[in-house]
């Protein structure tokens, strides 16, 4: 047989072989999408297509993959639905769809960073919800291109990085400089009495006149914070201090563009696009009452304008640069009288009487929203305090990720400042968690981390081999939260696999034996310290730890006089005599210089046990110029200074329902369950 003629024959073989594999893998994408997002494909062609890990959430940009489907016959639409790994595409002629389908399954495209694999199958039809559109705040105004080239180069070079002094700072996640007055991070507000020597930049002024005669502002502002951030960096959600800065904020952005979030309390949130050379104007409800922030991602969701396919509504990534911001304010010298006082600083304590603890959630809609006020706001406030506190592996967790086999997946659901990550090297861990400002943290200690609600976890079904959850359920405020919590980790595992689950136990004495959160409440009281308990708990906190803003006279006995339903305040350090209950996080004792900002999401987390809950401990970190949330009060102490207290949502478990809680859900089986240290925990295996 002729050589050329026998090569071919192999070649062709070879092909064949290929086919296989790529169609198998292409079976098992449209299984996939079938079982967990509902969509079905069909064998028979169409001019619709969906493209398994071709979408946003893969780190495909709309751009590169439209240069990739367009090549084979004019595109009609595309569409990427956010944060998923798939995208669809619809032909003007069902050729285009066919010959994408033949030429593109199983090849790779290099869109940035990412490699991915595409599989195509056809789609009958394309079936979307488009979001309804929220308009911006009230009081917010966006001018483009408010600076030319030449100015954003100007004001770029006016800032002398170089010089180190009080005004300028490296903080964790960006750096920053004050001119005219030093934001203070320790106590987030202003010297107002202590100008610093240099004013504002002279490059400045033709910017601020422009804002003065455009109507912007009707005073000039006189304090000016720089930020620039790398790319990964961003700033939690907060609120700039009411007491500290007049009405009227302008944020300009050079450098690079970036998405700013605005929330509203009631849980209402805007993305708005910050392009370079931008203007943000915040006025009113918008300056006031909404927070924002910057999520820590090195890409960015942002529009598309995209005239091939007629539409310029999708999305795409943006990869994000070093951005610089300027923010403009104007140091206020009378208290604040705005429109919002549940927000305002200078009209805390106004009414003769505290605010109510709120009340037991009776719908989903009210449970998330007393989980947002009361534990996504309160940890992202504290993380970097609390993480301070949380450096100590539990000594039964750590067994627990020791007895895991060498190359097992872990995923840590609610993974805090990342302390189980680390423990053994073996694995393949990652960790999630809805705090933004402790996801940071965890990146920045190199581990692989990403924000995500522990009801919704991005990760596929039967992915993994072990999922921990330590010190989470027990922050979801109702029965059917706490189940989903439970099923979504048993949803993680693949058949065999375990999870440990730790609870904070409403039964803090066992076996006749006290706790160590309670052991060290009476150590406080007899003047020892607890050897395991983080220095700023050590001593004695005998202030009254009422739902109350600074009423120093009402005693805690009035959490008793509640209206019924209504949350009680636990006292720290105490037996407990609720499951339901706020725990009050006391901000007192040492000053953080050079500690940074708060945030807004969710941190599913609260570990109580006493060498690593400081509920009653020192300091906190806000954002700079941040205003606690409501869940944040101040409490007049002994010796007249005044204290923040968050309030920290909590369902302590009482002996037996973590267990009855886990057999709720099928195809598991609770291998074993213990009391640790003031917590109920379970070992479960999927079957």
């Amino acid at each position: 047989m002729d050589c050329d003629v026998v090569n071919n024959m192999n070649a062709a073989t070879r092909r064949t072989k290929g086919d296989k594999k790529v169609l198998k893998k292409q079976q098992k994408a449209s299984h996939t999408l079938l079982k967990h997002e509902g969509i079905s494909t069909t064998s028979q062609p169409t001019k619709s297509l969906v493209v398994a890990n071709g979408g946003l959430g893969n780190g495909v940009s709309r751009e590169d993959l439209f240069a990739a489907v367009n090549q084979f016959g004019d595109v009609e639409s595309l569409l990427m639905p956010p944060q998923k790994p798939y995208a669809f595409v619809t032909y003007r002629f069902e050729d285009g769809a066919r010959k994408a389908h033949a030429q593109l399954n199983g090849k790779k495209l290099q869109s940035g960073e990412n490699s991915v694999t595409f599989y195509l199958s056809y789609v009958d039809s394309v079936k979307h919800r488009e979001e309804a559109l929220v308009g911006f705040p009230e009081g917010l105004t966006l001018v483009e291109d408010f600076v030319s080239l030449e100015e954003e180069a100007l004001l770029l070079a006016a800032v002398d990085w170089s010089m180190s002094n009080e005004a300028q700072k490296a903080l964790k996640h960006r750096r920053v400089k004050h001119y005219g007055f030093e934001f203070r991070y320790d106590n987030n507000n202003v010297d107002k009495d202590k100008p610093l020597p240099a004013g504002l930049p002279d490059e400045c002024l033709p910017v601020l006149q422009r804002c003065l005669q455009d109507g912007l502002i009707n005073v000039l502002p006189d304090q000016l914070t720089v930020n620039q951030y790398e790319s990964g960096q961003g700033i939690p959600p907060h609120v700039d201090t009411h007491s500290a800065f007049e009405d009227t904020i302008l944020s300009l952005s050079l450098g690079a563009k970036a998405v700013m979030e605005f929330r509203h309390p009631d849980g209402r949130a805007v993305p708005v696009v910050l392009p370079e050379r931008s203007l943000l104007v915040m006025k009113g409800e918008s300056r006031y009452l909404w927070t924002h922030g910057i999520t820590p991602r090195k890409f960015d969701l942002v529009p598309a304008c995209e005239p091939d396919v007629g539409s310029n509504s999708g999305l795409t990534l943006s990869k994000r640069g070093t951005r610089t911001s300027f923010t403009f304010r104007k140091i206020r010298y009378e208290p604040c009288c705005c429109a919002f006082p549940s927000a305002c600083d200078s009209q805390e304590g106004t009414s003769p009487y505290p605010p109510s603890p709120p009340s037991l959630p009776c719908c989903h809609a009210d449970a998330t929203l007393l989980e947002e006020e009361y534990v996504h706001r309160v940890y992202d406030a504290i993380a970097s305090h609390f993480s301070r506190t949380r450096h100590t592996p539990w000594p039964h967790v750590c067994r627990f990720l020791s007895s895991l086999p060498p190359g097992s997946v872990l995923v840590d659901v609610g993974c805090g400042n990342g302390k189980y990550l680390g423990v053994n090297p073996q694995l393949i861990t990652v960790g999630c968690d809805r705090s933004s400002a402790l996801v940071q943290i965890c990146a920045e200690r190199g581990f692989q981390v990403f924000v995500s609600d522990a009801l919704s976890v991005p990760l596929r079904t039967a992915s993994c081999d072990a999922c921990i959850s330590i010190a989470v359920i027990h922050h979801f405020s109702t029965l059917e939260r706490r189940l989903a919590a439970v099923r979504e980790l048993v949803r993680l595992l693949k058949p065999g696999g375990q999870a440990l689950i730790y609870v904070w136990a409403y039964e803090q004495e066992y076996n006749k034996q006290k706790s160590k959160y309670l052991k060290d409440h009476d150590k406080q009281h007899n003047g020892e310290k607890s050897k395991d308990t983080p220095e700023e708990s050590q001593e004695s906190h005998e202030e009254p730890s009422v739902f109350t803003t600074c009423h120093v006279e009402r005693d805690v006995k009035d959490a008793s006089e509640m209206t019924e339903g209504r949350l009680s305040v636990h006292t720290n350090r105490t037996a407990f005599n609720s499951q339901d209950l706020l725990v009050p996080w006391h901000l007192k004792g040492r000053k953080t210089h050079g500690e940074e900002e708060s945030s807004g999401r969710f941190s599913s987390r609260g570990e109580p046990n006493p060498d690593l809950d400081s509920s009653m401990s020192s300091d906190t970190t806000h954002s700079p110029d941040s205003k606690p949330s409501p869940s944040d009060n101040m409490c007049q102490i002994p010796g007249g200074s005044s204290v923040p207290v968050f309030h920290r949502y909590y369902h302590v478990f009482q002996q037996g329902e973590l267990e009855q809680l886990c057999t709720q859900v099928t195809g598991i089986k609770v291998q074993t369950s213990y009391h640790d240290q003031g917590n109920w925990c379970v070992v479960l295996q999927k079957e």
